[in-house]
């Protein structure tokens, strides 16, 4: 018999039956397999956030259960890209985005590759009204399960002078992402 390092064939219908329990916020994500050169996640929904990430890699979405979308913060605006059941999308690195799961059960396969050494990924959190950068926390990122939580909680400890814009005097709303996507809804539109 032959030594497979990632074992046989997994089946994955089962495997979101066995893990969905563990499709929790603040990113409601798990990773399939620990050791390999791709990071394979399932992420789940209901989740909506208000942070977005900075990634040095490229990063495949396959939503193969409900919708979902990204914010993207491009060229000095907020923009969309929807993500329809049944729809691929690839990334190119370092598009500011802000994946968001409204919908109960949806999910979606995400791959990206492990990070090259020295290559850093960001968390930032911005002004919902004027898009003027609040905080940005660079990392080392190694487990996407594990790692990005801690980094949730420390902007979650700001105070609100931590969080108020520099350029409009809006206060981040930290926790309440219903504020601050009300907030961006209403100065996009």
């Amino acid at each position: 018999m032959s030594n497979f390092k990632y074992g046989f064939p997994l089946n994955f219908k089962n495997w979101l039956d066995t893990n969905s329990h563990l499709l929790k916020p603040p990113v409601n994500n798990q990773q399939i397999w620990q050791d390999s050169d791709f990071m394979v996640t399932v992420v789940g929904g209901p989740n909506q956030r208000t942070d977005f990430h900075d990634d040095p890699v490229e990063e495949f979405f396959y939503q193969f259960k409900g919708n979902a979308y990204l914010n993207i913060w491009d060229n000095g605006h907020y923009d969309r890209i929807d993500l329809r059941e049944g729809d691929v999308f690839l990334m190119a690195p370092h598009v500011i985005h802000s994946p968001q799961r409204p919908e109960e059960g949806s999910l979606c396969l995400v791959i990206e590759r492990v990070r090259p050494e020295g290559e850093a990924d960001a968390l930032q959190w911005s002004c919902a009204a004027c898009g003027t950068l609040i905080k940005r926390y660079e990392m080392n990122l190694k487990s996407i399960v594990t790692d990005l939580p801690p980094v949730y909680e420390q902007f979650y400890a700001t105070s609100d002078e931590e969080r108020r814009c520099t350029k409009c005097g809006e206060i981040h709303s930290g926790r309440d992402w219903q504020t601050w996507h009300r907030i961006l809804k209403a100065t996009t539109n």
